[in-house]
């Protein structure tokens, strides 16, 4: 009872803290509306969508409050680097949901933006909840650049991996099939031929796109921008350890492992580009590439072993 009422008064106390426990208090109702909508063709999803721009709104409240409070950009430690990541999360499934607004959107991105609310805010310690001096190896104008698209790109690879995790329940009878606009492909058909034999007479009429295939082609354009983005920040994470260690790669396990992810997901795009993979193949290789970030993010961190390292069990 007394752990309870220390965590409300700790909440209240603290307006960062307060503004993330209303994201999370957002994103809880939001989640079962999401699955309701899915199940009830669709109503409710205005409501859900309005419940995620509010927490993305009071995360990006939190956020410039705590630059404000600590002096420096909010990405410093493993509770402003995950309510980032929130942010970034709520706001591509916001910007995927004006391209297709389909309930299943929100009811596969919106689990991702709550549970990294829920572990900043319930499961870290008190200690890694503060804003802390930056340590020296981070004061630099490199934080901002190499950070910031780095969450950017997880976000952005979270949500197109658990929209690719959708097409694996989705349709599972059905082939897909990738679909464009050049005439003869599957987006576009050709009008049957004249019975009299003059020359036939060309119709196109477009054709209706699946919810596998539109979940397909959703997740194959936002895992192309996160990993344009993770590949913008690797390069500048090289630049900025030549700059402040000397080396432009050292083997770090964190380094290690955002060099698998980018493996991954680059065997993703060569998959469906080279290879002509569509629907449920790459899908699976894209749920690979988002166990590979959890490892990459949550679980190098918190062993604390590496130069990326915060440290949180073995510290």
């Amino acid at each position: 009872m007394f752990a309870i009422f220390d965590l409300v008064s700790g909440f209240v106390t603290d307006p960062v803290l307060a503004l993330g426990l209303a994201a999370f208090a957002l994103l809880l109702l939001a989640l079962p509306l999401s699955f309701w909508s899915v199940s009830g063709g669709g109503q409710g999803s205005t409501v859900v969508r309005l419940l995620v721009a509010t927490a993305n709104l009071a995360l990006t409240a939190q956020l410039v409050l705590r630059w404000w409070q600590s002096g420096h950009f909010p990405i410093s430690n493993l509770y402003e680097s995950l309510c980032f990541l929130a942010w970034a999360c709520t706001l591509t499934q916001l910007l995927v949901e004006r391209t297709y607004r389909s309930p299943l959107v929100a009811a596969s991105a919106t689990p991702m933006g709550l549970g990294c609310v829920a572990f900043a805010s319930f499961a870290l310690p008190d200690q890694l909840q503060q804003a802390a001096p930056l340590v020296p190896a981070l004061r630099s104008s490199w934080l901002v650049m190499h950070v910031s698209v780095i969450m950017v790109s997880y976000a952005a690879l979270l949500v197109g991996s658990l929209l690719s995790m959708a097409v694996l329940f989705t349709d599972r009878g059905q082939a897909l099939e990738l679909r464009s606009s050049s005439i003869g492909s599957g987006g576009f058909r050709q009008a049957r031929l004249a019975t009299d034999g003059a020359p036939a007479d060309l119709a196109l009429s477009s054709a209706s796109l699946s919810l596998s295939e539109q979940l397909d082609s959703l997740s194959y354009r936002t895992i192309t921008v996160g990993f344009l983005l993770l590949s913008v920040g690797i390069v500048s994470g090289a630049v900025w350890a030549n700059e402040a260690w000397g080396s432009w790669w050292s083997w770090d396990p964190k380094e290690t492992w955002a060099l698998i992810c980018w493996l991954v997901y680059a065997a993703y795009l060569h998959t469906r580009l080279s290879r002509g993979w569509q629907g449920r193949r790459p899908a699976l290789v894209a749920v690979a590439g988002f166990v590979v970030i959890c490892v990459c993010y949550i679980g190098v961190n918190l062993l604390g072993i590496g130069l990326h390292s915060y440290g949180w069990f073995f510290s």
